[in-house]
């Protein structure tokens, strides 16, 4: 997947990666979406190659990636009168078309160009994982095709050894295992991930000291797993807050500023804004709100979205790129996340956000994952509908539940009804992806 990369910015081409667990129609909208000229597919995924065929019409060449003959990609590789020298391209030239996760509709293409993967680098390097140098490394426990890609960018910048997994899906004991043999420094999560490896039985069979900065990004991170992540690895998280569009750059909370006691960190907070970026929080005017949407402008800001010229619109409205999401700052500058604007629903005319609902029912011991949707009612508009993922061997009714929140939420904030589902769906970015769990409540209606 690397080699794909830099064998694309050397020609000054566009890299258009896809996540291995998107479906063949999901790959081939991307395909045909971007005007791929080049499609390049593992040999492993014959059907997600001939879907992507079909509907792009653009592709002149195929190539592929463990089969055989002049199409294989260790001929193209091994080509006698291959590029040694890279196209002059400036900053503003089209670098890589990040595809958002497309939780809300069809994913767009973010163009990300080479000036801003400059940027991106020195300031991963700067606020993320300061000092990293040839002698660490780092181990990829997330697609490469999104953040964990950024990530990996600045550990070739450094020289730093880059670890996989050696299987398609996350396993716990071979991550710690690479860990203690490889002694990692680094690696970048969301908070799932980060969650399933410190809450798995692994991490305290294996030597975890090396590590300096573990990385948590996607997602906010709700504060019992952020304790008992610590608990378990010391203080080496690092979280970030961003997006596709940004590249992740815009905010950060580094170890020194995470710690179990609430009265030692900004609790609930994202963090501070990165070198070189700002932050405004803005109403739906465009003017200066006390709570309001987050809002960024700096050199990590893309160029926009590829053919979308409404959406780009939008989403850079009075000059500021709109991240969708809902929050405030502190006096220090400190920066919190309510929740996504989308996320948010009004019950008998009082706005209700989902996350302050989850984070409070995650302080229940026998609640593993929580997720609040918005679901319509007859008589308030909507109501909360509370999905819970229950931790193994425990119980809880919703009548313990509702006296657990007593005193915690007002009453209008409580969930009208509480389901008990094994697992909640999530993206293949490990995200709880929302708009599937309202579907499938309904489906269950």
């Amino acid at each position: 997947m690397l080699e794909t990369m830099f064998s694309a910015w050397m020609l000054g081409a566009v890299w258009v990666p896809t996540n291995f667990r998107l479906t063949p129609p999901e790959v081939a909208y991307l395909a045909q979406s971007s005007g791929a000229t080049v499609h390049i597919f593992d040999s492993a995924f014959p059907d997600h190659a001939v879907a992507a065929r079909a509907e792009n019409a653009a592709c002149r060449l195929e190539i592929s990636i463990g089969g055989h003959g002049a199409d294989d990609w260790e001929a193209f590789a091994g080509f006698a009168g291959r590029v040694t020298q890279p196209a002059d391209v400036d900053r503003d030239h089209p670098a890589w078309f990040f595809y958002t996760s497309g939780t809300t509709g069809r994913p767009k293409a973010g163009v990300l160009t080479h000036g801003q993967m400059d940027y991106v680098v020195c300031n991963h390097l700067c606020d993320l994982m300061p000092g990293t140098t040839e002698q660490d490394a780092s181990l990829v426990v997330a697609p490469l095709s999104h953040g964990a890609g950024v990530h990996a960018l600045p550990q070739i910048a450094r020289g730093a050894a880059t670890i996989l997994l050696s299987g398609e899906r996350l396993d716990c004991e071979e991550a710690w295992s690479l860990v203690e043999r490889h002694r990692v420094t680094n690696m970048f999560t969301v908070p799932t991930i980060l969650t399933m490896l410190t809450r798995h039985d692994s991490v305290d069979r294996y030597d975890h000291s090396s590590l300096r900065y573990v990385i948590y990004a996607g997602a906010p991170m709700y504060r019992a797993d952020q304790v008992y992540a610590l608990r378990k690895l010391g203080r080496v998280l690092v979280q970030y807050f961003g997006m596709g569009e940004v590249t992740g750059n815009i905010t950060v909370l580094p170890p020194a500023l995470h710690s179990e006691n609430d009265d030692e960190m900004p609790v609930g907070s994202c963090g501070y804004p990165r070198i070189g970026m700002d932050i405004a929080i803005l109403d739906d005017n465009g003017k200066p709100a006390e709570t309001g949407e987050i809002c960024v402008r700096g050199p990590g800001v893309f160029l926009g979205y590829h053919n979308n010229p409404e959406a780009t619109a939008k989403a850079t409205a009075h000059g500021w790129f709109h991240t969708g999401d809902l929050g405030h700052t502190d006096a220090r500058g400190f920066v919190y996340i309510t929740g996504r604007a989308s996320d948010m629903y009004i019950s008998g005319g009082s706005n209700v956000y989902p996350r302050e609902i989850e984070e409070a029912l995650l302080l229940h011991p026998a609640v593993a994952e929580a997720c609040v949707v918005g679901m319509p009612h007859e008589k308030w508009g909507e109501s909360g509908v509370a999905v819970l993922v229950l931790e193994a061997g425990s119980q809880a009714s919703p009548g313990d539940l509702l006296a657990h929140l007593d005193g915690r939420l007002a009453k209008y904030k409580w969930p009208a009804e509480f389901v008990f589902w094994p697992e909640l769906p999530k993206s293949g970015y490990g995200k709880v992806t929302k708009r599937d769990v309202k579907h499938l409540l309904r489906k269950d209606a």
